[in-house]
């Protein structure tokens, strides 16, 4: 699974990032699952991310604009293994 974090680095960002990874570690999927950060303004909006931070997961735009909470993150993830 990848998962890509879309935002240019702001504190934000950083908190989309760690609340997935703590999920990623919750699920014991570190194994299964790739975390990137998409920090290029040109790559974001190309993936169809107009308000950062954006998330998404296999390609697919699950969130836009916000820092979903750890449950939201893991629904996702899960519906998606």
């Amino acid at each position: 699974m990848k998962i890509e974090v879309c935002g240019p680095g702001c504190p934000r960002c950083h908190s989309l990032k760690e609340t997935i990874l703590e999920t990623v570690e919750k699920l014991g999927l570190e194994d299964r699952v790739d975390v990137k950060d998409v920090t290029d303004i040109t790559d974001i909006i190309s993936r169809g991310i107009l308000i950062t931070p954006g998330l998404l997961i296999d390609g697919v735009k699950v969130s836009e604009g916000k820092v979903p909470n750890k449950e939201e993150i893991e629904k996702w993830i899960q519906e998606r293994i």
